[in-house]
């Protein structure tokens, strides 16, 4: 304690006269404990109301108190999007703030509690009211548990190392009279008050310090190195403690930049020319900083890093190094001169750090690489030239990845709060979108807008904490055009825009066409002529409402193109052009391509991919898929794979068409209509011929991260099978038409999973009803329990046939709807396939079907990671039969879920399975060859 104060004596004595006017004051003296992971924290905070209305509490960010247990809203969040590791984690690898003691000057201890929903806030009740300009001295001392680094990037890490951040106490923004009151989300958008930091920090001599504060002193004493830190009109900050020196030293007339972003094929000085380069850049198109140390480290790149390119595996670099290492310096430095910069509201006007940095990187690229590629080098490889994704400009990509959640009909607002927003959208789609919408109002008012805004809006925060309406002032003040249309649809709506052409007409010197809006969205879009790809005029078209004729100059253009730059974020570009030469087919020729593509604009594309498939009675099936699908959804989708089964030596395959109807304005978000077909063999030396037309609603809630999925399939299954001497057709079992008519309501996450499904099937010789629940709960003891109920009743039957009976263990599959490799097989191998239907028993029990009801309950749960014990109850009845209790138990290896797992059967009413004879035949298993299934696991977390 006695260090403590006399470090903070020492602190007021020299920052006499300036504390005075400082907004807020944080002195801090931290001792680190490395063999605990902790910090023991003595701060000083001297807070000034800069309010309007006298203050009787004041509210404390304490972020490092979101991990301390599995239900804070940091925990909810991760939960969310499928982040399993913060939930299975060690109660030492989780972070809390405890110990927690504050006085007042007067040593009067002051009353706090963490808000309800808020654990990781502190609201500190004062014993007099703060009025407007007043100022208020309180002592803290607690204690900090940092976590580990693996759920965030920051804390604690493997190597001995500590990368800190929001792990001290400190006061919310106050805006007007109200603090803000956020919870950490992992969004990097803390909303702490702008206030000078002096900070004594102790470590031991093995571990040395970095920060994008300033070093003011250092100095070794006993075992320990002590620290002095300064910070001025801070909002955030980095400390970062490491065994080995990782960081490297770039210094310039403009800034001090630490880097230790990874990279060993570019050596110190070519390393040196790219960030002196980058530097200056982002210094001449922002504008000075007021803090001249800057960070830019791996961890700060690793949590935000250039999507595309960290998808790529390490042995493939498509671009060049100095490139690489480029874009990644570039991305994090401006996000962290951004972060050291801007006072704003991070939460809440969010957009505007989106818009400067995505803008400043297309600038940047535009100077310096305007003939770069989305996929770099190897776009220069002639078999890729027919591929619109190897020909795309590199900043082209950014509109490609807003569009990919717009034709889902998943875009949001990108005005509003970010932990609103999915997470796809968060890191990439939003981010994006909002730099395309500044270029975009940049290329509409020219004049060199977006710089001269973001210039002045940078200088704006080195003078006072601002807001979204203070950068709409300065928009608006250097755009000589009315741009509410860029606020009101642009920031902080949804709303689409598609034009189109309609009727063109030309004479040699003049050309007449017809805009067509198609979604009655007004905004600017411009309009260009071309001649032999070369641009010979470019105009902007304002105000088209419905549709407008114009008129204007040719210029000897042989076509005309809206939006040809894609300045606009326009949800269809495939309608944006017309030919005006004198013959001309079809202004979008046909064009394929191997494999998969981007959309092209300009061309009808199909895509051709050859395809090998496997069941048992056709054998290996090798063949062909023409489908129009590209990496973007479109309305109309069609799909015909046309295969040769090598046992059978004929033709088979399936074909799908496809409408889908995007409703922007409903909770039914998308119609989608469906005619599909399929010819293959479901036996032995005999085919099945499907049809089924099918009509799907999708409803989804309000708000998008909520991840409950409803969804209602009303279709028709039509069904004609050759007759075949190894099955036996009986009664109306060989050519059938069933009406189904389903409906689903499923909410899921990592900590709890529901599901609701029902079902409806009418058919001339019977009619069933069945439902089904599901629920899975992952405990705190990290225990998983999974259960299952399911009943299903005839309604009416008239087979003696049990092909449409209630299948017990495994569902005969009339509906031809599961992936069975051997539908028709009774022994051997492919008959211990598993599926998850009906009564989905493992056990292979003497009655097999119910021709009346049936009813089960299956449950299972984890005894240590994928091992699962499970057990299996029902009862079903049969006519003129009694009904009959079932069981059966045993282990289930959950490898893949739903992709690939194991079940061996242990006990059932059979008996003791293992005990039994040829027990390699009891063995079920669960193998799924679609990649849609497996694909589906990694992307949920974004959706």
């Amino acid at each position: 304690m006695n260090l403590f104060i006399k470090t903070i004596v020492c602190l007021a004595i020299m920052l006499a006269g300036k504390c005075l006017f400082a907004q807020n004051t944080n002195l801090l003296y931290v001792e680190l404990l490395v063999d605990q992971n902790s910090l023991t924290i003595q701060q000083e905070i001297v807070f000034v109301n800069t309010g309007t209305d006298s203050l009787s509490k004041i509210i404390l960010n304490d972020w490092n108190n979101a991990f301390s247990g599995k239900n804070t809203p940091l925990a909810k969040r991760f939960s969310d999007e499928f982040v399993r590791s913060f939930h299975l984690a060690k109660p030492y690898e989780r972070g809390s703030t405890t110990e927690i003691t504050i006085i007042d000057e007067n040593k009067s201890f002051l009353e706090w509690c963490r808000p309800d929903k808020h654990p990781d806030l502190i609201e500190l009740t004062l014993h007099e009211k703060l009025g407007p300009n007043q100022k208020i001295k309180f002592n803290l001392t607690y204690r900090v548990k940092i976590p580990s680094d693996k759920f965030t990037k920051y804390g604690y890490t493997s190597d001995g190392g500590f990368n800190l951040k929001n792990w001290f106490l400190t006061p919310a923004r106050l805006e007007g009279n109200v603090f803000c009151r956020n919870s950490h989300f992992n969004v990097d958008d803390s909303t702490n008050a702008p206030s000078d930091y002096y900070i004594t920090f102790k470590l031991p001599q093995h571990l040395k310090l970095f920060t994008d504060l300033t070093i003011l002193t250092s100095e070794k004493k006993g075992k320990h190195t002590i620290y002095t830190l300064e910070g001025k009109d801070r909002t955030d900050f980095s400390i970062y403690a490491e065994k080995n020196i990782t960081f490297n030293r770039y210094k310039n007339e403009i800034a001090d930049v630490y880097c230790n972003l990874k990279d060993n094929r570019l050596d110190d000085i070519q390393k040196a020319v790219i960030i002196d380069k980058i530097v200056k850049f982002t210094n001449e198109n922002i504008g000075s900083t007021n803090h001249s140390t800057t960070i830019v480290s791996q961890v700060d790149y690793e949590r935000n890093p250039f999507y595309g390119l960290n998808q790529l595996p390490g042995f493939i670099s498509p671009f060049p190094d100095q490139f690489m290492y480029e874009i990644m310096f570039l991305k994090t430095y401006v996000n962290n001169y951004l972060k050291n910069n801007l006072k704003l509201n991070a939460r809440d006007d969010n957009w505007i750090y989106d818009a400067i940095q995505v803008y400043i990187m297309m600038k940047y690229i535009d100077e310096y690489y305007p003939d770069m590629k989305m996929m770099g080098n190897i776009s220069k490889l002639k078999i890729l030239k027919g591929f619109n994704l190897f020909s795309l400009d590199f900043n082209e990509q950014y509109s490609y990845y807003y569009l990919l959640m717009a034709r889902k009909n998943l875009d949001q607002p990108i005005g509003n709060s970010k932990n609103t927003l999915l997470k796809f959208n968060e890191q990439i789609a939003g981010k994006y979108r909002a730099g395309l919408s500044l270029k975009y109002l940049d290329d509409y008012c020219g004049n060199n807008l977006a710089t001269k805004s973001i210039q002045s809006f940078v200088a704006m925060n080195q003078k006072q904490q601002t807001a979204e309406k203070d950068f709409e002032t300065i928009l608006r003040q250097n755009c000589p055009n009315n741009i509410d249309w860029f606020f009101d649809i642009i920031i902080n709506s949804r709303e689409i825009i598609d034009y189109k052409f309609t009727e063109v007409s030309k004479t040699n010197d003049s050309i007449t066409f017809t805009v067509l809006n198609k979604t009655g969205v007004k905004v600017p879009i411009p309009i260009y002529g071309l001649k032999k790809g070369e641009i010979v005029f470019k105009e902007w078209l304002e105000n088209i409402d419905c549709d407008s004729t114009i008129t204007m100059e040719r210029k000897e253009a042989d076509r005309i193109v809206l939006n040809y730059k894609n300045e606009v974020p326009e949800y269809n570009l495939r309608n944006n052009w017309k030919s005006l030469k004198e013959y001309s087919f079809n202004d979008r020729p046909i064009k394929f391509n191997f494999l998969k593509d981007l959309e092209d604009p300009y061309h009808n594309q199909i895509l051709y991919v050859p395809t090998l498939e496997y069941n048992l009675y056709n054998g290996l099936m090798p063949g062909f898929r023409f489908h129009n699908k590209t990496f973007l959804d479109k309305p109309i989708l069609f799909d015909v794979n046309p295969a040769y089964s090598t046992l059978t030596q004929k033709m088979i395959g399936n074909f799908r068409v496809v409408g889908n109807q995007f409703r922007r304005d409903s909770n039914i978000y998308l119609i989608r209509y469906q005619f599909s077909g399929q010819f293959f063999d479901y036996a032995q030396d005999a085919s099945y011929i499907r049809f089924n037309p099918m009509i799907q609603f999708f409803k989804r809630p309000d708000n998008l991260r909520d991840n409950r999925k409803e969804s209602l399939v009303v279709r028709q299954i039509i069904i004609d099978r050759e007759e075949s001497p190894f099955v036996s057709l009986e009664g109306r079992n060989e050519n059938y038409s069933i009406f189904n008519m389903r409906y689903a309501n499923i909410r899921t996450e990592v900590k709890n999973h529901f599901g609701f499904r029902s079902d409806l099937q009418i058919a001339n010789s019977f009619g069933k009803a069945a439902v089904e629940l599901e629920y899975r709960k992952l405990y705190e003891s990290n225990r998983q329990i999974n259960l299952r109920f399911y009943a299903g009743s005839f309604l009416y039957r008239k087979t003696n046939s049990d092909f449409f009976s209630f299948a017990l263990d495994r569902p005969t599959d009339y509906l031809f709807d599961y992936g069975l490799y051997g539908r028709s097989e009774t022994s051997g191998l492919f008959s211990q396939q598993y599926i998850v239907a009906e009564g989905a028993f493992k056990s292979q029990l003497d009655t097999p079907y119910a021709n009346q009801w049936i009813t089960t309950v299956n449950a299972s749960v984890n005894i240590w990671n994928w091992v699962e014990v499970y057990g299996d109850i029902g009862a079903l009845k049969n006519e003129k039969q009694a009904a009959k209790f079932v069981y059966d138990s045993g282990i289930r290896l959950n490898l893949v879920t739903d992709f690939f797992e194991l079940y061996f059967p242990v006990y059932s009413s059979n008996g003791w399975e293992v005990g039994n004879g040829n027990y390699g035949e009891r063995i079920r298993f669960m193998a799924t060859l679609s990649p849609n299934v497996l694909v589906s696991l990694f992307t949920r977390k974004w959706l």
